[in-house]
Formats: C-alpha cells, sequence, structure tokens
C-alpha cells in the first residue's frame, strides 16, 4: 500500500523553498578549481577532489543541520521567497491570492500577539479531550483530530490510488501513532538511542509543564505517552520492510478488517473520516492494528486522554507562544545538532508553500520561472528516454520477452516539467492576520477534504507532489510519471549557460535517476500502466535480485560515524537509481557536440566536466547528530557516497580520470556493477 508513495531526488529537512534562475555566467564558472582539492588523486577519493577545498571552507552554518549545494540554492531562493512574501503583505487588500499568502505571513510573524495568547488557542482542544468518558470517546476525538486539522493520532490514514487497481481511489490505513524519527528510538538500548529517548522524556514533562500541569503530572503524563508510543513503535515494521510494495499491500472487504480489530468498528470510522460508501480498505501492516486493538482496551482511559492531549499539543506546538517554540527546537537540537533556531520568516516560507503552495507557486512563476527552462527540459528528457530504450535493447542479462515489457514501461512514462496545468484555489479556506494557528488548521481541513473527496472519483493524473518551488524531483509509481518542479531548474543542476557537460552532469543524471526510479528494485514492480504487478521473467528478476545484492553490499561497507554504516538495503533504490541515471546521462551526454569535439574548459575535458559537476551537486557538510538520524531514516545515501559509488562501476570514470590499480577507488571491471 501506499499514499501516495513518491521516490525523491532527495530527501530533505524544508525542501520546498523558491527556486529561481541565477544571473548570466560564463560556463568555466560552473566548476571553480578554487573549490577543489587538487592534492587528492581523483581515482583516491574523487569527493575530496572534486570538492576538497569547499567542504573546508563551507562549515554548517548555526541555523542549520548541513550545508551543501542544496543548502545553498535553499539559502539563496529564501531571500527571493521572502520578498515575495512581503510584496504581498503590501496587497493584502487587492486580490484573495495576495490577501492569503500575506496575512498567513503577518499572523506568523505576530510573535508579540502568539507569546501574549500562550496556550489560549489550544484550551478548548485541551478541555474537550479532558471531557472524554469512554474508549469511544478516543476514536471519536481521532476522528475530529484528522477532520479538523490537527493532525492525526494512533495510526496513518488516507485515500489514494488502490495499487493493484490504480484507475480507482481507496481508503488507506497505516502504521502510525509514534512521535520520534523511526520506531528504532524506542527499541535500541545503544548510547545514542537512549539520550534521545531521555531528552524526549524531559520534553514530553517541559511541554505538558507548559499549559500548566505540575512536575508530578507531568512526569506522570509523560510515562504514559512513553508507554503507548513504545507499544506502538514495537509493532511497526521497519523501514527496510516498508520498502516492499508486495509485503505491504493488504487489501480487505471493511467487514472483515473490522472483524480482526474488535474495539476499532472502521465502518463507523470512515463515516467520522468523511468517506462514506467504501467496501474495502488498504492496510500497509495488519498485525500493527490488531495490537492497536488489543492497546485501545489494555490501557486506562486516563492513558489514552494523555496520549491524545499529546498529539494534539505536538501537532499545535510550533504555532504558539515563544515558550513553546523553544521547548520544541530543545528537543530537536538533541536530534540534530542544530546550534540556532532557523529565523521565524524562513521557517514562516516553509510552511506557507506546503499549505498553500500553489498559491506561492503562482507568484513565482511569473516572476522567475523562464518558459525556455521547460522547453529545454522537454528535449532533455525525451533524450534520456531515447538513450534509457537504446540501453534497454543492449542488456546482455535481460530477456527479449522481458525487454520489450521493459521498453513499454519507459515509453509510457508521463512527464511533468515546471508546474502544473491547472492550479488549486483553496476555495473556502478563511486567513485571518490574527489567527496563526487557526489559519493553519484550516488548510489543513481544506488538504484533508480535498484528498477525502476524491474516493469515488476518476483519479486525476494532473494532480502534483510537490509544489513549484520545490527544490526536488521525484517518481510516483502508481502513475509512472517523473516531476520536475520549476524549483530545481537552477545551477548546479540546470543553467542555459552551461556547457552541455554541466547540464548532462546535473540535471540530465537527475532526470535518469528518478527514470530509473521505475525499474529499481520497488519500482520493477509496477507496470506500464501504474498496476502492481509481475512484468519479469523468473530468470531476469533473479539475475536484477542478484545484482541489486552487489549494490546492497557495496553501500553496506561504508562507514559514516563511529559505528554506524549505511544501510545498504534501506538506501537501495536511490542508489539503484543513482547509478542508472549516471550511467544513461553519460551515454546520452557523449551523442552532443561539445562531447564529440573533446574541447578543454579550464583544462578539463568534457568527460571529466561532466563527473566532476555530478560530484558538485552532492557535496555537503553535516552534523553528527543529523547524520546518525539520517542514516536510521533517509533512504537516500550521504553525498560523498552518493558522489563516489555509483563511479566505481561506470567505465567512463575511469577514463576519463586515468584511475588505474592501486588506487584506492580502483574497482577491477569484472567486479564493477551494470544493471541498467
Amino acid at each position: 500500500m501506499r499514499n501516495f508513495s513518491i521516490y525523491l531526488l532527495v530527501g530533505l529537512p524544508a525542501i520546498a523553498i523558491l527556486g529561481f534562475i541565477p544571473p548570466k555566467k560564463k560556463s568555466h564558472k560552473f566548476i571553480d578549481k578554487a573549490n577543489m582539492n587538487l592534492t587528492i588523486r581523483p581515482g583516491d577519493n574523487f569527493y575530496e577532489y572534486v570538492n576538497g577545498n569547499w567542504l573546508k571552507n563551507n562549515p554548517v552554518p548555526p541555523s542549520k543541520t548541513r550545508w551543501g549545494s542544496f543548502d545553498e540554492l535553499r539559502e539563496q531562493s529564501s531571500q527571493r521567497l521572502k520578498s515575495l512574501l512581503e510584496e504581498a503583505v503590501s496587497k493584502t487588500s487587492t486580490d484573495r491570492l495576495n490577501q492569503m499568502i500575506g496575512d498567513f505571513y503577518l499572523s506568523g510573524m505576530d510573535s508579540a500577539t502568539l507569546d501574549k495568547t500562550g496556550y489560549e488557542p489550544i484550551k478548548a482542544d485541551l478541555a474537550r479531550i479532558d471531557g472524554i468518558n469512554s474508549i469511544p470517546g478516543i476514536l471519536d476525538e481521532i476522528a475530529y483530530d484528522r477532520t479538523h486539522g490537527i493532525g492525526g493520532a494512533l495510526f496513518g490514514f488516507s485515500v489514494g490510488q488502490d495499487d493493484k487497481n490504480v484507475n480507482q481511489y481507496i481508503p488507506q490505513f497505516s502504521q502510525g501513532g509514534t512521535s520520534l524519527p523511526d520506531r528504532d528510538y524506542y527499541l535500541k538500548n545503544d548510547k545514542r538511542s537512549s539520550k534521545i529517548r531521555d531528552a524526549y522524556a524531559e520534553h514530553l514533562k517541559a511541554m505538558f509543564r507548559l499549559v500548566g500541569e505540575s512536575d508530578a503530572m507531568a512526569g506522570a503524563h509523560e510515562n504514559a505517552v512513553l508507554r503507548i508510543e513504545t507499544a506502538l513503535a514495537k509493532a511497526q515494521l521497519s523501514r527496510v520492510e516498508m520498502r516492499d510494495p508486495d509485503k505491504v499491500y493488504n487489501k480487505f472487504s471493511v467487514k472483515d478488517f473490522a472483524s480482526s480489530t474488535p474495539s476499532l468498528n472502521w465502518k463507523e470510522l470512515l463515516v467520522k473520516f468523511n468517506v462514506n460508501g467504501a467496501d474495502s480498505v488498504l492496510t500497509n501492516n495488519p498485525s500493527f492494528f490488531k495490537i492497536a486493538d488489543v492497546l485501545m482496551t489494555a490501557l486506562s482511559l486516563d492513558d489514552w486522554k494523555t496520549y491524545l492531549k499529546w498529539k494534539m499539543l505536538n501537532s499545535a506546538a510550533p504555532y504558539l507562544s515563544d515558550s513553546f517554540v523553544k521547548e520544541d527546537f530543545t528537543f530537536t537540537q538533541v536530534l540534530t545538532g542544530q546550534k540556532q533556531q532557523t529565523p521565524r520568516w524562513q521557517r514562516l516560507s516553509g510552511l506557507i508553500d506546503r499549505q498553500l503552495g500553489d498559491l506561492l507557486g503562482q507568484l513565482y512563476v511569473a516572476k522567475y520561472f523562464k518558459p525556455e527552462a521547460k522547453q529545454r527540459m522537454q528535449e532533455l528528457v525525451n533524450n534520456m528516454i531515447e538513450t534509457f530504450a537504446e540501453r534497454i535493447k543492449n542488456l546482455d542479462w535481460m530477456s527479449a520477452e522481458t525487454k520489450i515489457k521493459a521498453l513499454e514501461k519507459l515509453n509510457a512514462i508521463i512527464k511533468k516539467i515546471a508546474y502544473p496545468d491547472k492550479w488549486k484555489t483553496y476555495d473556502g479556506v478563511t486567513i485571518d492576520k490574527s489567527d496563526f494557528l487557526g489559519n493553519v488548521r484550516r488548510a489543513g481541513v481544506w488538504a484533508y477534504n480535498d484528498m477525502v473527496s476524491r474516493f469515488g472519483k476518476p483519479v486525476d493524473k494532473t494532480r502534483w507532489g510537490m509544489t513549484p518551488p520545490t527544490i526536488n524531483a521525484y517518481y510516483n509509481p502508481a502513475d509512472n510519471e517523473i516531476v520536475f518542479p520549476a524549483g530545481i531548474l537552477q545551477s548546479p543542476f540546470f543553467d542555459f549557460d552551461a556547457d552541455d557537460a554541466v547540464n548532462y552532469g546535473g540535471i540530465a543524471a537527475v532526470i535518469g535517476h528518478e527514470m530509473t526510479h521505475g525499474f529499481d528494485d520497488e519500482g520493477r514492480k509496477y507496470a506500464a500502466d501504474g498496476n502492481l504487478k509481475d512484468w519479469w521473467t523468473k530468470d531476469d528478476a533473479a539475475k536484477f535480485n542478484k545484482k541489486a545484492n552487489e549494490v546492497v553490499e557495496q553501500y553496506n561497507a561504508f562507514t559514516v560515524l563511529d559505528t554506524l554504516h549505511v544501510n545498504g538495503k534501506l538506501t537501495l533504490g536511490e542508489n539503484l537509481a543513482d547509478l542508472g541515471g549516471l550511467s544513461i546521462a553519460y551515454e546520452a551526454f557523449t551523442k552532443t557536440q561539445q562531447f564529440k569535439e573533446g574541447k578543454k574548459i579550464d583544462g578539463f575535458t568534457p568527460a571529466q566536466r561532466f563527473f566532476i559537476n555530478w560530484s558538485q551537486v552532492w557535496r555537503n557538510n553535516i552534523l553528527p547528530e543529523s547524520a546518525a538520524q539520517l542514516i536510521l531514516t533517509d533512504p537516500h545515501s550521504p553525498g560523498m557516497y552518493r558522489s563516489n559509488a555509483p563511479l566505481v562501476n561506470i567505465d567512463a570514470w575511469y577514463n576519463a580520470f586515468d584511475v588505474k590499480p592501486g588506487d584506492k577507488m580502483f574497482k577491477p571491471e569484472n567486479e564493477r556493477t551494470k544493471i541498467w
């Protein structure tokens, strides 16, 4: 089951920051030797060779958890976003779009009013939870919170496409209910996990004290929340298990699902969730719901009320007074190592993009986006698909039968570039400049209703899963589509004035990455029409799995922090997409005039410039606490390994930099993994 699962180029916090087209630059500026460490042999550590001086001279800023190419783009772009928001503030009386954007921004920037109101905005919520007198009342509150923009407790819920019948929407229930970033924080007893769990316990107590509870009561409530969330964590599948599309696809009639959970009447709950007439549901973890059902009656009513108070409090805290925001950040510091809070205006820019992104996207497209970029991207996508098709035809490990199906899927890929053809209008959403939390919740209600209203309607394949300003890209298997928001169409990925080597080592590799997701260990299980169904011969599937396991073992060997290694199984899909995308992009680049002429720019051949820009994209410094968290939670490998690991499997890189036996990154030709 997928709650609109998409495969991202990067997993980054607060990624949705405005993109822009940078000023024109001459091609030599795209590769700056001052950023390189030319004392390192390319074949010993290519990432250090390309980025060594940049890494040394660009430590993580105090208000960030990492600093790299993506972060530079977001920082540059956020200034433009700020100007758009401030411009909207000055135009709130001119039209609805500017009123909504401008007043939302004002409501969040008015810290003086927020500090005066304290936790007044959530007192009614706390009182409502206090008034619950039965387990059915707990379930009613869970439904109320869902439908009123407050958040979701106990489990996840959505209305999305049925993976085995993608032309229909179906209600989907998923494991959930925990607050820490991963189940392992509750279950492991290593020093790092224990420190975070202890800090979480203190955070829970501090938050309960902020709403007027005594030390003793806050301590009791902290204990109740941890007991419930730990029990839920034990019932959850791991992130690696959740990567198996077959394992997480479990379809039940509503009646049969309810029979396995006597305390959870799904027919009634669906109606309370504003979904009427559903006869079937999907769940990614049936056993989780059996455990949740047992917990409903095994735990006291007071414990459940405490848990609901915490989930409500946790969801509201970022939008309350400074004391709540500071306490939230105190715990965030333990998780990530971040030294200073992100400026308020910058936090707001990400929030407004997430909640009213199509309004902000319209302002962005009108002011910053060059229409020619869309046309150039379409050409690059077509070039990449043509090259990928040739590579599939020439594969020496795949049968003709499976190749036909692979080509059918490749040619059926839908391409979405820059921004949607139709914009969301957020009809009915009221934005009040003096009601920050209310604005957040009303926008949340609109998004929830927009989602559940899809049930029973034809699937709308024009929808986007990202806003135009987002600096990222994705592949969506159910629609077999690749999507490139306008925000990523800028240097170092894409620039009109860059030579082809730079653009192919940047945006073309991104295009290839997203296309390859359709053929990675998860994506390959989806057919051309988007349905989860097997189109491989058994022999070809076995060959693919053998090659994929080579990649798992390659990445498992990488150490990130003291004893922490990359999880080759968790990151497999992204690692396969990096290897495939870079391989396809390089072959497509060999067809360009620049490659054929072979002229050097600033002492680098076209092939060298291609690989150098690939590595520049992934440069970043990261705080150790954040690195440790991402090893558990992020399906993407750390930047150095995204740069280096694919290269050792690509013959052209060895030729471009004269990499030979004895160089630390050298891998014998017969051991290089070649898949797509």
